[in-house]
């Protein structure tokens, strides 16, 4: 009897794959639904580009658009945009595989993995329960802040209650995915000494850009750091840190701005440094106008874009874990240690090799589409630089070219915000796919650095 050799797994098996084909399916979905006239305030025809731009800044939660939102779009297609930043937050496989669970009550180890790839579940056998949760916190966050912010449209600016429902949900589930889309041509700015409306959306980017698990981790040990995990308290650690650091940057570089916090009181200008410190992390909504920031605010905006939130959440940029955990490495490596400790735990060698590949990935595939922008369009490298880290780290904000950059630019941004989403360690396995170990070692060589 003749045994046939297990055939190597398809390419198309892989998790990270599904992933990517599942982000894509949703994407050429979005495309088609916004590209019908319906979708459009004018109904004239199909706009295919603006559509997929729109459709892949709303599945990657990002927020970069091409059209003002509420006048070029119906509230088909508004609603459309909506469900897409819903999909995009969830992610493609805690959604499919909640679905899978709910029908039959059964989940495969493909599904399995997929979903635990996408959620960074550390338990796949927890998987079930982690879905719940996710799905469950999502929606309870999503309504308090729909709801907050219903109220204040209606008490402070005389809606209807159904027009202040609908600016409510809307805001509400493109604040805590991080998406940065709003239904004002100025996006935020009308609110910029509006209390309500500031910390309400600011509060939902912080807690939706934490990521799940350190969330759950925060709810289960009752807000006691000395229970947190390393995760948790790198998190919440650099997370404060960075945030307290943006708001006394921009204080320092803008409060004298005629065009930004010049006009403003002292109250208001803390409130708008504290949201513009807020939005890079992956929010992308604004309340000061960002054509009009100095240089030096574009620079902390494009630093904290692209560190930007927690893991395994609705933020974009390397992650502030995998930042923290570049600290850490280079802290240990100045006092000639040979492990990297964070808290009574050793960091494994692994997980500080995908801290580096994350990084220097980021770095370089940054660098060659400025390069790209910058040979393909007439604007300065500030402005280019600030669109390309926006786009890659899913964030959103805009300095005001995005709309007016060439076709070859759309498609470049557009790439940017997909790979951003899906990240490009997920993206570098699923085009690799095959995990080899090295059965021997070779000798070591000191080499000279620096």
């Amino acid at each position: 009897m003749i045994r046939r050799r297990p055939a190597s797994p398809s390419r198309g098996r892989h998790p990270a794959v599904v992933i990517m084909a599942g982000f894509g399916s949703a994407v050429l979905i979005g495309t088609l639904l916004l590209a019908t006239p319906m979708a459009t305030t004018e109904g004239d025809g199909f706009h295919w580009l603006t559509a997929l731009f729109t459709a892949t800044s709303a599945v990657c939660v990002t927020g970069l658009v091409v059209v003002d939102t509420e006048t070029h779009w119906s509230v088909f297609g508004e609603v459309v945009i909506a469900l897409l930043i819903q999909i995009g937050g969830l992610g493609i496989m805690t959604l499919s595989t909640l679905f899978m669970v709910i029908l039959s009550g059964r989940i495969g180890l493909r599904a399995r993995l997929s979903a635990q790839l996408e959620t960074k579940s550390v338990v796949a056998a927890d998987l079930r329960q982690v879905l719940r949760k996710v799905v469950v916190f999502s929606l309870v966050c999503e309504a308090a802040v729909a709801a907050v912010l219903t109220v204040r449209f209606i008490t402070g600016y005389g809606e209807s209650f159904g027009r202040a429902a609908y600016l409510g949900v809307f805001h509400g589930v493109s604040a805590f995915n991080n998406a940065g889309f709003a239904l004002w041509p100025d996006n935020l700015m009308r609110f910029v000494t509006d209390p309500w409306i500031c910390l309400t959306i600011a509060l939902a980017v912080i807690v939706g850009g934490l990521g799940y698990p350190v969330i759950f981790d925060l709810l289960r040990t009752r807000w006691r750091p000395r229970r947190w995990s390393v995760l948790t308290r790198i998190t919440v650690g650099l997370s404060a840190l960075l945030l307290c650091g943006g708001t006394l940057a921009f204080l320092m570089t803008e409060w004298r701005n005629p065009a930004t916090m010049g006009p403003l009181d002292d109250s208001g200008k803390l409130l708008a440094a504290f949201f513009a410190a807020v939005m890079p992390r992956s929010g992308g909504f604004n309340t000061l106008d960002i054509g009009q920031m100095y240089p030096s605010s574009w620079l902390v905006t494009d630093v904290l874009m692209f560190i930007g939130g927690g893991s395994a959440g609705t933020a974009g940029g390397i992650k502030v874990t995998t930042f923290g955990f570049l600290l850490f490495m280079v802290w240990s490596e100045l006092r000639g240690e040979t492990d990297v400790n964070i808290g009574h735990r050793r960091l494994p060698a692994t997980t500080q090799r995908q801290a580096l590949s994350i990084s220097l990935l980021g770095v370089l595939l940054v660098t060659f589409s400025t390069w790209v922008m910058l040979i393909s369009t007439p604007y300065e490298l500030d402005r280019v630089l600030f669109e390309v880290i926006s786009a890659f780290a899913t964030n959103g904000l805009s300095t005001g070219i995005t709309a007016d950059t060439p076709l070859a630019g759309h498609i470049l941004l557009s790439l940017l915000m997909f790979i951003g989403r899906i990240g490009p360690l997920t993206l570098g396995s699923a085009l690799a796919l095959n995990h080899r170990t090295r059965r021997y070692e070779l000798p070591e060589e000191r080499v000279i650095l620096g």
